[in-house]
């Protein structure tokens, strides 16, 4: 460790406090030595805080330490601002981010800046996209400084921590337990809860998150000790019990003293993580080097500068620490290709805490002590010019009063006496105590629960109690929260917020930020300029109920079509339709929509990061959607839809749609082939409907699908990977587009090569297969018929059966006229199965039909409803169609002659079947038998009784046909 000297480079002011604090560090070389088992270890520990902040204290540049979001920060602050008025402030932010603090005037705090990266250049691809979050509070120290520098003539403020790009070079994206981003490396501690309400706690997303203050301690066992000695749960509670509150009065000295001696403690009792540890020094030097660059290029003093940094970082070891002309050089690495976008989203109370490890709350508490600080203190807080949202900043004019001359005093030890006095006990404050008990009350009886005067009682009781056991003069907000859980939350919530929420929202509530409008980028308020003729507050957070008439209302027809591709591109809560519906040559005449753009701001703004117009993001996601590295044909297709409904543009349907023959052609699986199949079904019946002709990518996609299909038929057959759906897609394709395929010059032979080729083994891909032969008319359906009874004959082949069965259900999606035969089929089953075979049999039926047929299972109903009676007396009287229908065998289905009017009809008449067939090219001789017996035996006996109950059809058509004979 340096000493004091070297490190303000010799100057009187290090030597004035080096020794100011040589009692101190006596005594606490005296206290090691009389109660500690390793002396020396515990005595180069003490002496070396001491040495810390006689260093800090020492330097030209004066160093304000700070915590991130502490109120006591915040007001030293101000009072440090208002007495010094520094004229350069420097600031522990991301320098890049400098250009967007102006901004903050048109937003309502708390708000985020960002930085935002979608396409990256030398980073991992996999990373994308990076973003990069530091969000600002009212009661914050940051914010104060800002306000100053940006609102006080003359003076300049100067960002000096690590560009965007280098959080990234030096921190690797690895997941790390409980950390603060969900998706890379954070600033902010592990969490010490999950975020009650996941909406407001989720507005930065998985961004990594950047604040100036961090002061945690990284040694799990002294946070562990000091939350069990101070009777707290949680870290936030006791820094606001311990430092927050004892620092709130002091003076600046005292507490400058005090922020770097715990700095220093937290840095010195740490893991020795090197690559952390690393890192942190990075920053230093970094910081120190801009610094100092700084001062050279301007010629400021550094007397008249105020350096505002973490504390953690003000007691830094780093050889570059310092002004003085001893301090080491550093070379700044250079910056990666990487094209950062920059920005403001909104906050959250909730999302600070949820992404920097604060418990729940803590954030609102902290803000509510900062606003009773500042009117107990009378302090004039600084506040940037047309802010919205909060209260006008107290005594504004003195703002432009003169600065006050501040000497450069020789530096005294505060410690000595802030460790060694007792904390001031504060009076019970009853009107305080009395209002929150009231209050929250009130404010659970409002949720459902069953509270009363007795329960404000209890708690106002219970929070004193709690508070003496834990050794404090007066509750604080978290006893309060404590006895309040304990005396109304008995043992369940009613509604959506527990006790514990409802305390949250009493002592402060959830403040989330805005953006304004003139903040956001071009899309966004492009967004906001289109919807205006809805009539809406878009900036609200509530739910806005937009009602279209598209048919009286013409200037709303843009709005419907901006509306569709919100909603494609935002979360599905932002833009939700209730009415109405956009589908290929589907168009609604009115429609009904949810807006919620005001809570999804920073979905809109971070679409302002990819392109200038809505389309331009849209069709830039469509392309990436259909060439990136995991694409198919079915996403391509997809895409393709998605174009057609929502962009007007001809030119990029058909790139897409030739990407999608390109990835069909590519494609060695057909794991996506039901997928496939229903989306080109869906676009030919679009073109054909609508366009004169098909598109050269359409045909193209019908003819290499169906010379693709048929090279995978016979591997897909037996492939165990492959599903029985996936074949029954393959083989819906082919036979759907076969007349398609033929007349765009396909060769059927193909088809029928594929399918003599496949040599199925298991029971569904057998009777898939079967289905199949049948369509080519290779499998007559009277074989087809002999075949399942065989199956059902067969005492072997009857647990297999429910997976047949499965197969002909699939059937229907290639064969749909299959559907009559397979109601015949089941309902064979019920009726010849002995009830030992049947019982067991169902389960498996039914799981099978689910699992692997449950959108063709509405096929099978209705045409079981169009097969068997509608009316239950029918029922007994009923004959199955099938009951009477002779069953042939394979054999005498080859040979045997149909028979019926049908065929007497043109054997009656052959001049007409002569000219069809010269006119097909189809020449043939007439092969006449015997004629048959009588109709008993050549017509179905349905059709017979039929035509007995109505004679007179008969008669008609018997006339009309007397002149042809």
């Amino acid at each position: 460790m340096p000493s004091a000297g070297a490190a303000g480079g010799g100057s009187p002011a290090a030597d004035a406090a080096s020794g100011a604090f040589r009692g101190l560090r006596d005594q606490l070389t005296d206290a090691a030595e009389a109660f500690a088992d390793s002396p020396g270890a515990l005595a180069g520990i003490l002496t070396g805080m001491i040495d810390d902040v006689d260093r800090a204290l020492g330097e030209r540049l004066e160093i304000f330490p700070v915590c991130h979001h502490s109120p006591a920060s915040a007001l030293a602050m101000v009072r440090r601002l208002r007495a010094k008025r520094p004229k350069v402030i420097y600031l522990e932010l991301c320098e890049d981010l400098q250009p967007l603090l102006g901004e903050l005037r048109n937003c309502r705090l708390p708000v985020a800046v960002q930085a935002f990266a979608s396409k990256l250049d030398g980073f991992p691809v996999e990373w994308a996209p990076l973003s990069v979050v530091a969000p600002i509070t009212e009661a914050s120290a940051e914010y104060q400084a800002i306000a100053y520098a940006l609102e006080t003539p003359g003076v300049e403020l100067v960002l000096v921590d690590r560009s965007v790009d280098h959080v990234f070079q030096w921190s690797p994206r690895e997941p790390v337990e409980g950390g603060g981003g969900a998706g890379g490396p954070a600033d902010g501690a592990p969490q010490e809860a999950a975020a009650t309400h996941e909406e407001e706690a989720a507005l930065h997303g998985d961004a990594v998150g950047v604040e100036i203050g961090d002061l945690r301690p990284g040694f799990a066992e002294l946070e562990a000790y000091l939350l069990h000695h101070g009777k707290v749960r949680h870290w936030s509670e006791w820094w606001d019990q311990y430092v927050e509150q004892p620092l709130v009065g002091a003076d600046h000295e005292t507490y400058r003293q005090v922020m770097v001696l715990i700095g220093s403690l937290f840095r010195r009792l740490r893991p020795a993580d090197a690559e952390r540890l690393d890192r942190d020094e990075e920053r230093e030097r970094y910081m120190w080097t801009r610094m100092r660059e700084h001062l050279a290029a301007s010629g400021a003093d550094p007397v008249d500068c105020l350096y505002v940094c973490g504390a953690f970082h003000a007691a830094s070891p780093v050889a570059q620490f310092g002004t003085g002309p001893d301090a080491a050089a550093y070379e700044i690495s250079p910056r990666t290709a990487t094209r950062w976008l920059y920005g403001l989203i909104p906050s959250s109370h909730s999302a600070i805490e949820a992404q920097f490890g604060l418990a729940p709350g803590s954030v609102s508490i902290a803000a509510a002590t900062w606003a009773k600080a500042v009117s107990r203190s009378g302090a004039a807080p600084f506040r940037l010019a047309g802010q919205q949202g909060g209260k006008r900043a107290l005594g504004r004019s003195r703002r432009a009063a003169a600065p006050v001359a501040v000497a450069d005093e020789p530096v005294t030890d505060r410690l000595s006496g802030f460790l060694a006095r007792p904390p001031v006990l504060d009076d019970l404050d009853e009107a305080e105590l009395r209002g929150w008990c009231v209050d929250i009350v009130r404010l659970a009886r409002r949720n459902g629960y069953l509270a009363s005067t007795a329960d404000a009682i209890a708690v106002f009781e219970t929070s004193i109690l709690l508070a003496g056991l834990r050794n404090r003069a007066r509750p604080t907000p978290y006893d309060f929260a404590d006895a309040a859980v304990t005396c109304i939350e008995k043992d369940v919530v009613p509604g959506r917020r527990d006790v514990r929420r409802l305390c949250e929202i009493l002592l402060g509530g959830d403040r989330i930020g805005q953006v304004g409008y003139e903040a956001l980028p071009p899309l966004a308020r492009d967004v906001l300029d289109r919807l205006a003729p809805l009539g809406l507050d878009l900036d609200k957070r509530t739910i806005q109920r937009a009602l279209l008439d598209l048919q009286n209302q013409p200037a709303v027809v843009p709005c419907s079509d901006l509306l569709w591709r919100l909603r494609h591109l935002l979360p599905r809560d932002a833009v939700r339709p209730i009415m109405g519906e956009r589908r290929l040559g589907e168009r609604s005449a009115q429609e009904s929509w949810d807006l919620a753009l005001g809570r999804h701001q920073r979905g809109l703004i971070e679409l302002g990061y990819e392109g200038v117009t809505v389309e331009q993001v849209l069709e830039q996601r469509l392309r990436r959607r259909a060439w990136g590295p995991q694409a198919t044909a079915a996403v391509a297709l997809e895409a393709v839809e998605d174009a057609i409904l929502l962009l007007d543009g001809r030119r990029l349907v058909n790139e897409l749609g030739a990407r999608a023959v390109e990835l069909l052609a590519a494609e060695r699986t057909v794991d996506e082939a039901p997928e496939v199949l229903r989306r080109i079904r869906r676009l030919l019946a679009h073109y054909r409907a609508t366009e004169p002709d098909l598109p050269a990518w359409c045909a193209a996609f019908v003819t290499t699908g169906y010379a693709h299909y048929c090279t995978l038929l016979p591997t897909a057959f037996v492939d165990a990977e492959a599903g029985v759906r996936q074949v029954a897609a393959m083989l819906g394709f082919l036979f759907s587009m076969e007349s398609l395929a033929l007349a765009l010059g396909c060769d059927r032979a193909q088809l029928e090569l594929a399918v003599g080729q496949s040599r199925p083994e298991a029971p569904a891909r057998v009777a898939l297969h079967w289905a199949a032969q049948h369509q080519l008319g290779l499998l007559p359906l009277a074989e087809l018929r002999a075949r399942a009874v065989e199956l059902l004959a067969n005492p072997l082949v009857v647990p297999a059966f429910p997976q047949y069965l499965s197969g002909f259900v699939q059937a229907l999606e290639p064969v749909p006229g299959l559907a009559p035969f397979v109601v015949e089929l089941m309902s064979t089953a019920f009726a010849r199965l002995p009830d030992p075979v049947l019982l067991p049999w169902l389960p498996t039926l039914i799981t099978t039909l689910r699992d692997q047929a449950g959108e063709l299972v509405p096929t099978l109903v209705r045409e079981a409803g169009r097969t068997f009676p509608a009316a239950l007396p029918a029922l007994d009287a009923w004959v199955p169609p099938w009951a009477a229908r002779p069953v042939a065998s394979p054999a005498a289905a080859q040979v045997s002659a149909p028979a019926g009017p049908v065929v007497d009809l043109l054997v009656g008449h052959p001049a007409a079947c002569d000219a069809v067939a010269d006119l097909l090219g189809c020449p043939g001789e007439w092969r006449i038998g015997e004629p048959p017996a009588g109709p008993a035996t050549a017509v179905d006996p349905e059709v017979i009784a039929l035509l007995a109950a109505h004679p007179a059809t008969t008669a008609e058509v018997e006339t009309l046909l007397a002149p042809a004979r």
